[in-house]
């Protein structure tokens, strides 16, 4: 254990999730496939019913993100809450954490968000939030998913004045603007930046704000079409932002995923700065300007292990958590954090926010960027990664792999192989039929060896899919 932090070597640190339709971040699946209109008026009904008010219509928010399904799955959704009495506010194509953000503000009863976040277009997904701007509860999807299977019964509808109606709500998401604003002390003057918007939600919003802000704005993939969304773009693919930035000699550069709740940077020298870069240069700002709140940062098992080694020298203190922001955000708020986040950008200012909000944090990352003066590849040198292997591997069963006994066999031996010298991470992901097997290690090289030994096991054993 270090004197500033937990650090764990062990292999999952993920939360089995049990349940058929809801995952780590909301109902995903592929549109028209997995995840269907009657699926999202089943949503809908529930939750219209579920929050009903004795005295007045329950009031629930809905956003979308580009993709070519959001049509049908924001009037199925708005079909099934308005026959539950539900009023749907639509604000159409938006981020997530403007829902989040709106939720709270305007005290709306939940808020839906259809998206699949940084996934392909032709999937999609439903993430219910909850009056406080979190992530709906699991006991609550639970419900949910009884209901969509039929094994509840049937819900009343609502019936002549007690209908509810849809309202055009664009003028929320200038609220929201306007709030992401005020959060910045500085002005971005003489500053030029480059925008990945990823053909995702952050096209309707982010180069306004940077604009008014007095930054000189370089933009790139900005013009959705229901079907380009991410599509090798955005900060999933994250070396066409940096090729832009090298080219243009922008000061930095800012990429997003689809519904823009995360963010990665790249510096003036084409460098990627992602979420532990961006989690180190904001803890130890925040730390000097005596605002991180007991002197700790929140990450995940994904973190890098010399983001730690660099905490202990800086006396930030840091917790660890199972992959996925919602994990991040629970152990913020239970112990009042400043800052928490993901590797891949998923990072959360309690101050500001109680989820990920990429265009804030790339106006965390200016205000830190402008408060020291200096270019931001100085800033984050004193930061050295250890070389990390990440192989995700498309399996038949996740629970299968996971516990197969000769897959736990090689897992130990590989960890008592690196020892304190590195880490083997293996995890069922969240969201996808997927094992992801990392490894942190002292060369690429061995990251290699030993990330390769886990997947051949896999293979071997019959787990991998075509």
């Amino acid at each position: 254990m270090s004197a500033h932090g937990r650090l764990f070597a062990g292999s999952s640190g993920g939360m089995e999730n049990i349940m058929k339709y809801f995952g780590t971040d909301g109902f995903r699946g592929e549109a028209n496939v997995s995840l269907t209109v009657e699926h999202a008026y089943k949503v809908g009904r529930f939750l219209g019913w579920y929050f009903q008010k004795e005295d007045h219509n329950v009031r629930i928010v809905i956003g979308k993100d580009t993709r070519l399904s959001g049509y049908m799955f924001e009037t199925a959704l708005a079909s099934g809450l308005t026959a539950s009495g539900a009023d749907v506010y639509e604000l159409h194509v938006t981020t997530t954490p403007s829902v989040s953000y709106l939720i709270r503000e305007e005290k709306f009863d939940c808020g839906i968000m259809i998206s699949a976040s940084h996934n392909p277009y032709f999937d999609n997904g439903i993430k219910v939030i909850n009056g406080e701007g979190h992530k709906l509860a699991p006991e609550v999807e639970e419900q949910i998913e009884r209901y969509i299977d039929g094994e509840t019964e049937e819900l009343p509808l609502a019936k002549r004045e007690k209908i509810g109606r849809c309202i055009d709500y664009v003028r929320g998401r200038e609220k929201y603007i306007s709030y992401l604003k005020s959060v910045v002390q500085q002005r971005f003057d003489g500053k030029t930046i480059a925008l990945d918007l990823a053909n995702g939600s952050a096209s309707a919003l982010a180069k306004d704000i940077f604009e008014d802000l007095g930054a000189q704005v370089i933009v790139r993939f900005d013009q959705p079409n229901g079907t380009n969304i991410n599509r090798e773009c955005g900060s999933t693919h994250i070396e066409t932002l940096q090729g832009l930035v090298y080219d243009t000699g922008a000061d930095v550069g800012f990429a997003f995923d689809g519904d823009a709740d995360r963010c990665l940077a790249v510096d003036e020298d084409g460098k990627v700065v992602d979420g532990d870069h961006i989690l180190y240069l904001c803890g130890r700002y925040l730390k000097e300007q005596v605002k991180l709140h007991k002197d700790t940062v929140v990450t995940t098992v994904m973190s890098n292990m010399g983001l730690y080694k660099a905490f202990d020298k800086l006396g930030i203190r840091y917790e660890q958590t199972a992959v996925g922001d919602k994990y991040v955000c629970e152990n913020m708020m239970q112990n009042d954090y400043s800052i928490g986040g993901e590797q891949s950008g998923h990072i959360i200012f309690k101050e500001h926010a109680v989820t990920g909000d990429g265009i804030l944090t790339a106006l965390m990352i200016m205000e830190a960027y402008l408060s020291y003066g200096k270019p931001l590849s100085m800033l984050t040198k004193d930061l050295v990664i250890y070389p990390q292997l990440l192989v995700n591997v498309k399996v038949k069963d996740k629970l299968a792999a996971r516990e197969d006994e000769d897959v736990k066999r090689a897992e130990r031996e590989v960890m008592e192989a690196l020892g304190d010298a590195g880490r083997l991470l293996l995890r069922e992901s969240g969201t996808e039929p997927l094992i992801r097997v990392m490894v942190e290690a002292e060369s690429d090289e061995l990251c290699r060896k030993n990330v390769d030994r886990i997947v051949q096991v896999l293979k071997d054993k019959g787990h991998a899919a075509e």
